[in-house]
Parts: structure tokens; C-alpha cells; sequence
């Protein structure tokens, strides 16, 4: 391992968390270095025993990249006392978090991983990486509404207007819309503006990571080349 490296860097590579989560859980205490309590900022290196929540870290592993799809009805959450959550559904050799969380109803793509770094970036909105998803609403989407959500959406209850996106339209009542930010419910939300409400809604792809023929709760690990696009388009 890297030698005195950053406690917040030290908890990503071991795959805990984001760089940025992992300064939230030195604020609030719950990370200490050989007995004393962490601060944001303080270094460690193989030698310190690291602990989140009194349990001891094992230190950065092995990086593992995997593609899940996520069935409707399963919880995005690392929280196991949380029923139906994704952790259960995996069965992996090290420990990985998930990239892009989806609400309950929905289904499709994640990404597994233990590279907090890329996480972070990832979901980082200033980055406005690519989402795409197919959707099918309860009735005719008309031309007009179409051309309104890929201008921008105001939400009012997050007092936000959501950036430009593209929508193809594939049947009356289903589309296929690519997003370059992360709002909690976005395209819920979006259609509701217009009186549609989402009766299926599937994350297909997260850049150039396709979700293709795998079936509900399958995984994958993460093709070399495919791996290395994305890491491209992640870090330029």
C-alpha cells in the first residue's frame, strides 16, 4: 500500500466509501487511527489501525468492477438491517458499494466497485456523466411534452431546473431518455410536471457500461476494454 496517504483516500481504496463520505464520518466521529479519534486531513500508512464504527479496516484490496441489475423491489442501501437491500444479493470476494442509486420501483444498471475514487466522480454532478433509461408512462407522451422535459424541467419541491437531456420516443408510451445529472426521483418527478406518471422505468446504460442481456439480480464483472473507456471518459 501507498505509505502515509490521506485517512479519506485510505477509506476509498479500501473500497468503505466515497472520498467525500469518508470526511463526513471523520466529522462525525466514527473513524479513528490506532485508538485516538480521526481528524480530516490526518495520514496513515499500512502500519495505523484504522477503524469506522469500532471495526477494523483491512486496507485497500484488489479493485473489482462489476455491472448488476438491479430487480424492482430491492433497496439501494448498505444498510443490511434494511430488508430486501442490494448487499444481499451479491456474493462477491471483497467488498464493493454501489454507483448509482435507483429507488425501489426501479431496476437496472449498477455499478459495483470498491473504487471509491471512481464512485466519486462517477456520481459527482458537475461531471454530468450519462444516464440512460427506458420509461413507460400511463398515456400518450405527446411531441410537445417531449420537446418541454428535454429543455428542462423546473421542479419546484427541489426548487431546481433540470439540464438539457435527449429523448427518443419509441411507442406512444414509451421512451428512452439519457440524463447528465442525478436528481433523487428525476424522472419521476419530470413526468409528474406534465400529469404522466412512470410505470416502468429501467437504467440501460451509465456511459459507455451497458446493461445488454443480463436478468434480474445478475452480475457481471467488467470487460477490460470497457473498463478502460469508462475510467477515459471518467477521468479525461
Amino acid at each position: 500500500m501507498e505509505e502515509n496517504i490521506r485517512i479519506n483516500k485510505y477509506l476509498a481504496q479500501s473500497g468503505v466509501c466515497s472520498r467525500r463520505e469518508a470526511d463526513a464520518l471523520v466529522e462525525q466521529g466514527k473513524v479513528t487511527i490506532n485508538g485516538e479519534p480521526a481528524r480530516n486531513g490526518s495520514r496513515v500508512s499500512g502500519a495505523d489501525v484504522i477503524k469506522v464504527d469500532g471495526k477494523q479496516i483491512q486496507g485497500p484490496e484488489r479493485k473489482v468492477y462489476y455491472a448488476l441489475n438491479k430487480p424492482a423491489g430491492i433497496v439501494c442501501t448498505a444498510d443490511r438491517r434494511e430488508e430486501d437491500n442490494i448487499m444481499d444479493r451479491i456474493d462477491l470476494p471483497v467488498r464493493v458499494t454501489y454507483c448509482g442509486r435507483l429507488d425501489r420501483d426501479s431496476e437496472g444498471l449498477l455499478l459495483l466497485t470498491n473504487d471509491g475514487d471512481l464512485i466519486q466522480d462517477l456520481m459527482k454532478g458537475a461531471n454530468a456523466h450519462e444516464r440512460e433509461y427506458l420509461v413507460r408512462v400511463d398515456k400518450p407522451l405527446t411531441d410537445d411534452v417531449i420537446k418541454s422535459m428535454e429543455k428542462g424541467v423546473f421542479l419546484p419541491e427541489l426548487n431546481v431546473t433540470t439540464r438539457r437531456c435527449r429523448i427518443r420516443k419509441i411507442s406512444d408510451v414509451t421512451f428512452t431518455i439519457v440524463l447528465r445529472q442525478g436528481l433523487n426521483r428525476q424522472i419521476r418527478r419530470m413526468c409528474r410536471a406534465f400529469d404522466y406518471h412512470v410505470r416502468f422505468l429501467k437504467r440501460v446504460r451509465i456511459e459507455n457500461i451497458m446493461l445488454g442481456d443480463l436478468g434480474p439480480g445478475e452480475y457481471r464483472q467488467l470487460e477490460r476494454a470497457e473498463l478502460t473507456e469508462l475510467k477515459r471518459r471518467v477521468y479525461g
